[in-house]
């Protein structure tokens, strides 16, 4: 039978159904694609036989099922990216602040008065301001986000997992992540977010050194550290 080139399938797996997209073109082996918006793509090369892809897919339930419901979780919607120009609103910690450029011979950034004031040599220079601005954004997000993973990290204390190395990322497709070596990392663009959805983030993490996974016993360990956190994640995704 010939087989379409392209192909909207349904996998029941188990009590689970998982919709996918099946492509066949010229290539050697079966890959499996789940994007950020819970798509599957499945490509396949011509000929496969569709009870081999399928036999796969059951094995690769788990692993899809899991990336999917972490997209649903943590999708970061576009953040206002900091502007270099006087009149652009920047955001930071859920505020918007007005950026003013004005001329100094001393590179600094203070915030301040409902504004952020980006001080340097050439006014007209974007490329410099917007440099300043990210590197202070930067900065004010190394001592936001860890002060935040100190005052967070007692709710989990007790169930014996050591404090976690913190890294700061520039992340496309999430807000934090957690590695099975311990090690938290947050999304840089978090810092243009209020302070109570980072520690939403933060403490969604924090459970993942105890389940390392999105099972019903995650989510339990989060109704016990952070009983609104549905209603933080929903603020969240729609920011």
């Amino acid at each position: 039978m010939k087989k379409s080139p392209k192909q909207l399938r349904r996998l029941q797996s188990g009590s689970v159904t998982i919709d996918y997209e099946l492509i066949f073109s010229r290539r050697k082996t079966l890959g499996i694609h789940v994007y950020p918006d819970t798509r599957v793509i499945v490509r396949a090369p011509l000929n496969t036989d569709l009870r081999f892809i399928e036999a796969h897919l059951h094995t690769r339930a788990a692993w899809i099922l899991k990336h999917q419901q972490q997209f649903r979780q943590t999708p970061p919607s576009p953040p206002v990216e900091p502007q270099s120009v006087t009149g652009a609103t920047v955001r930071y910690l859920g505020e918007g602040y007005t950026l003013r450029i004005e001329t100094s011979q001393r590179q600094r950034v203070q915030l301040g008065g409902g504004e952020i004031i980006v001080s340097v040599r050439d006014a007209t220079d974007t490329d410099h301001v917007a440099a300043l601005l990210n590197r202070w954004l930067r900065v004010q997000a190394e001592r936001v986000f860890a002060e935040r993973l100190t005052a967070c990290f007692p709710r989990v204390a007790a169930w014996g997992i050591a404090f976690p190395p913190l890294k700061i990322r520039d992340m496309k497709t999430r807000w934090g992540s957690c590695s099975s070596k311990g090690n938290v990392s947050l999304n840089l663009r978090l810092i243009h977010q209020p302070v109570e959805l980072i520690d939403y983030v933060v403490l969604h993490e924090l459970c993942h050194l105890k389940e390392l996974n999105h099972s019903p016993r995650f989510w339990k360990l989060m109704d016990r550290v952070l009983p609104d956190w549905r209603d933080r994640r929903k603020r969240l995704n729609q920011r």
